[in-house]
């Protein structure tokens, strides 16, 4: 259902256009778009920016991801560290990340150094909020169990924080990618020499609005294919789930 509604959409705007209904400069027809992302590939310069947008987001959101689950694991298990960490991070969270932009340039210079932290920065706190509150959704009886029969810290985390925090843990996957890849083109509309956020100002700098769509025909693709490849992950990881059932 959903295809069929974009299915009409997109042939709805490939008449308006070609009638004149609306502005093709502006608007130009999908069928324009497509032979554009074509000439682009050939060209090689869109899958150049493809794949600098691409490394730049899964490097940042990798290292902050990894960083936000490891921290959420321990906050949720140790009250302790909860304490202490998580005003710390009620306190940042709200902030906008690109605002921290400049104070990271400060410090590390304008390279690549600077754009993957603040991405990595993006990716962390909703892999930390959510990895916490996984951790902290599992039923006492399931840890009061394991220590009956003896289990040691690692096949507690094995056995019992890790299956039961999944599901959160996974959501946080998904709303990292997401922040990651939004920040990543708002990072290259800014400074970048090179990305689909640097392609698409420059077009609009030149007025090829065709290849401005073009980009932001693949940035939608990415974000589709990272949700399907978070629900697979969801399928073979938690498949107990009721929102992982047909």
């Amino acid at each position: 259902m959903p295809w069929a509604i974009g299915l009409m959409f997109f042939a709805a705007w490939e008449l308006a256009s070609r009638a004149g209904m609306i502005s093709p400069l502006f608007f130009p027809a999908p069928s324009i778009v497509i032979d554009t992302i074509i000439r682009l590939l050939a060209t090689g310069e869109l899958t150049r920016n493809l794949a600098a947008t691409v490394g730049r987001m899964l490097t940042g959101f990798l290292i902050g991801g990894l960083a936000g689950m490891s921290l959420g694991i321990l906050m949720g298990w140790s009250a302790n560290v909860r304490q202490v960490i998580d005003p710390l991070i009620a306190a940042i969270h709200p902030v906008p990340k690109i605002s921290i932009f400049p104070l990271i340039m400060i410090v590390f210079g304008i390279g690549a150094i600077s754009k993957i932290l603040v991405i990595a920065v993006a990716a962390f706190f909703p892999m930390v909020i959510n990895t916490t509150a996984g951790v902290r959704h599992i039923g006492l009886i399931h840890f009061e169990v394991a220590r009956n029969f003896g289990a040691s810290p690692w096949q507690v985390f094995r056995h019992v924080i890790l299956p039961g925090s999944s599901p959160m843990i996974l959501a946080g996957v998904r709303l990292a990618l997401n922040l990651s890849l939004s920040l990543t083109t708002a990072i290259e509309l800014l400074m970048g020499r090179d990305g689909l956020g640097a392609m698409i100002w420059l077009s609009w700098q030149t007025l090829r609005i065709e290849e401005l769509y073009a980009a932001i025909f693949c940035l939608a693709m990415i974000g589709t294919l990272f949700r399907y490849a978070v629900i697979y992950l969801s399928r073979q990881l938690v498949p107990w789930q009721e929102w992982n059932r047909p």
